[in-house]
C-alpha cells in the first residue's frame, strides 16, 4: 500500500511529509520511502500556532479558523508530495500539536490541530488522525507512539540499542538485543526531555527572528558549556519522573527559556555560552535518563529528527555516552529525517488493518488499542474500534 505520513512536530519549523511503500504486517513489517519533503509554513500561521502553544487564548471562531488552516496546509503537503510519484491510497495525520496535558489523577488530553475530515476531502484520500485519543482513553499518555515501529523496523539480534528521536522534545525507545529471553517485554521508552526547542527559541530571540536554528550546531560550538548550571536545571521534577511519561512546550515553553535566561546572567555567560549550555542539557537529560531508567547504556544509539544533523550535539553525545556507538538510523535504512511521518503512514496502515499501534509498557496505558480516527472522502467517519 502507498501511505502519506504527515507530521509538524513542536518546533512547528514545517510539515514532514513522507510517501511510504508499505507491506506486511507487525514481524514481517516492510517499508520504501519514495519521497520525503517538509514544506514550511506560511509565516503568520506558524506564528499563530507558537503564540496558541505559549497561551494565546482564542475564541471559537478563531479556534476553528486556525483548525483549518493548519488542515489546508496538511492537505497542501500531501498533494505536493505526490508531484511525479504514483496516487497513494491513505494518509496518515498526525496534525500539530498545540496542547498536551500527560496523566495524573485523571486522563490525560492531548491535542492535534488540522482535522483529518478537511484533508480527505481536499486530497480524495482516505485519511486517518487523532493518532493519541485512544492510547489516552485506556489510560496511558498517547505518547510516544512510534515505538512499536521502531521494535519491527530497528531492533537487532545481537545489540541493544537505543532509538533517540530530537525533534523540538527528545524520546526515546530502548530495544533489547533480540536474543534476549522475552526481548518484547522488555522494550520502554519515554520523553526524555527538551529536544531542539528551548536551543531553537533562543536562537530566534538572540537572532530577532532572523534565524529559526543553529546549523549544524556551528554556534553553540564556539562556545563555553556552564556546567554547575546544567547541573541546576537537571533538578526539575520532570528529569526523575519515573516513565512512562510524557512532556512538551506546556513545560519547556518561551517562560522555562526565560527562567534559563536569568539563570545565565548571574555567570555572565555570552549568547554562544547560553547555547552550548542548553546543548548540553539536552544531552545530559539524555544521558541521564538512561542511566536512571535503563538497565545498562545500550551499545548502539540510533539519532533521528532535526538533532540528528546537529554535530556538535551528536559530539556531546558520544562524550556523555561513553560506552555507546552514536549513529543514525539512516545507517540502518530509515530516514532520520523523515522517520517520524514515516512513522505515523505506519500507523495509519496498521489502522486500516486493524493492528494495534501502541505499545502498553511504554504509554502505560491499560491495553493494546487500535490509534486513529477514520475519515472516507466523502465526510463518511469510522470510530478508533475496539482493543
Amino acid at each position: 500500500m502507498l501511505v502519506i505520513g504527515l507530521i509538524s512536530g513542536t518546533s512547528v519549523d514545517g510539515i514532514d511529509a513522507a510517501l511510504v511503500e508499505i507491506s506486511g504486517g507487525e514481524s514481517d513489517l516492510k517499508i520504501q520511502l519514495l519521497a520525503g519533503e517538509t514544506y514550511s509554513y506560511p509565516e503568520v500561521l506558524r506564528e499563530e500556532i507558537l503564540a496558541v502553544i505559549a497561551g494565546k487564548a482564542l475564541t471559537m471562531a478563531e479556534f476553528a479558523a486556525l483548525d483549518d488552516a493548519i488542515a489546508h496546509a496538511f492537505a497542501h503537503a500531501a498533494q505536493q508530495i505526490q508531484n511525479n510519484q504514483p496516487k497513494a491510497e491513505l494518509i496518515g495525520s498526525h496534525g500539530q500539536t498545540v496542547y498536551h496535558l500527560p496523566p495524573s489523577k485523571n486522563l490525560g488530553y492531548s491535542l492535534q490541530l488540522g482535522r483529518g475530515t478537511l484533508i480527505a476531502d481536499r486530497t480524495e484520500i482516505t485519511t486517518i488522525n487523532n493518532f493519541r485519543a485512544a492510547d489516552i482513553a485506556a489510560g496511558g499518555q498517547g505518547a510516544p507512539l512510534v515505538s512499536k515501529i521502531d521494535a519491527c523496523l530497528l531492533a537487532d539480534q545481537e545489540y541493544d540499542r537505543a532509538v533517540q528521536n530530537i525533534g523540538g522534545i527528545g524520546n526515546l525507545t530502548y530495544l533489547p538485543a533480540k536474543k534476549s529471553p522475552h526481548w518484547l517485554e522488555k522494550i520502554t521508552g519515554w520523553d526524555t526531555g527538551p529536544g531542539n526547542a528551548l536551543l531553537d527559541m533562543a536562537v530566534d530571540k538572540f537572532t530577532q527572528g532572523q534565524q529559526t536554528y543553529d546549523t549544524n550546531g556551528a554556534w553553540a560550538a564556539t562556545g563555553t558549556i556552564c556546567q554547575p548550571l546544567v547541573q541546576q536545571w537537571l533538578a526539575a521534577d520532570f528529569f526523575y519522573q519515573p516513565p512512562p511519561k510524557s512532556t512538551g512546550r506546556e513545560l519547556f515553553s518561551l517562560d522555562y527559556l526565560e527562567r534559563c535566561l536569568r539563570d545565565a546572567a548571574r555567570y555572565e555567560l555570552s549568547q554562544a555560552d547560553i547555547l552550548a549550555t542548553l546543548t548540553e542539557l539536552t544531552v545530559a537529560s539524555i544521558a541521564q535518563s538512561y542511566r536512571q531508567f535503563l538497565p545498562k547504556i545500550p551499545e548502539q544509539v540510533l539519532l533521528c529528527g532535526g538533532g540528528s544533523r546537529n554535530l556538535y550535539l551528536r559530539e556531546r553525545l558520544r562524550v556523555n555516552l561513553d560506552k555507546a556507538k552514536v549513529l543514525t538510523t539512516d545507517e540502518f535504512g530509515i530516514s532520520a529525517d523523515f522517520k517520524e511521518a514515516i512513522a505515523f503512514a505506519v500507523l495509519a496502515y496498521w489502522r486500516q488493518q486493524e493492528i494495534p499501534g501502541n505499545l502498553p509498557q511504554v504509554t502505560g496505558a491499560q491495553g493494546s488499542v487500535l490509534l486513529g480516527e477514520i475519515y472516507s472522502p466523502k465526510g463518511g467517519f469510522q470510530n478508533q474500534g475496539k482493543t
